[in-house]
């Protein structure tokens, strides 16, 4: 069984081998979870005339990604879908110019759930409030949140979850 980790970097050769070689400034990030492969570019920051403010470097950001976006419309199209026939998950496409990362495409993938009647209350208190426009923006909303806060604790699980796969790994081979 192939671990999550040796897949990334399956992954993240094949699009670094197979993207067009002057599409992104380096090879590009790519982050795989049950469903979606997501590739992240960093692509070159426009030039602006010294002393701009900070109002127009956004501007020229903003037009750089979207200048971008249109121009390699159709590489990154070829490329997701032999990518999703190769590894039968759907890509996603981002990209960096300096410190704005934009994203282009991005699977919304239902998640069946039951939740109870005060969860329930609570994600309609987020709608009526104005957070999120439905449950389930106010569902992904929530998990933004813990996400954001509970970076190392979910560190920490990842490192331990990669630690039981090594020991299950190197168990002995009951076969």
């Amino acid at each position: 069984m192939a671990t999550q980790e040796s897949t990334t970097a399956t992954l993240r050769g094949w699009f670094a081998g197979r993207l067009p070689q002057d599409l992104f400034d380096g090879p590009p990030e790519v982050i795989v979870d049950r469903e979606e492969i997501t590739v992240i570019g960093r692509i070159p920051e426009p030039e602006t005339v010294e002393g701009a403010s900070e109002a127009e470097k956004a501007a020229a950001v903003a037009g750089r990604i979207k200048e971008f976006r249109e121009r390699t419309r159709s590489a990154r199209i070829a490329v997701a879908r032999e990518a999703e026939h190769e590894f039968r998950k759907k890509v996603s496409w981002w990209v960096r110019c300096g410190q704005t990362t934009e994203q282009f495409t991005t699977l919304s993938v239902p998640v069946m759930t039951r939740l109870k009647q005060s969860d329930r209350q609570l994600l309609d208190t987020l709608v009526d409030a104005g957070v999120a426009r439905s449950r389930s923006d106010a569902l992904a909303w929530c998990v933004r949140q813990i996400n954001q806060r509970a970076e190392t604790w979910l560190g920490d699980l990842r490192d331990a979850m990669r630690k039981v796969e090594e020991v299950r790994d190197a168990g002995p081979n009951l076969d």
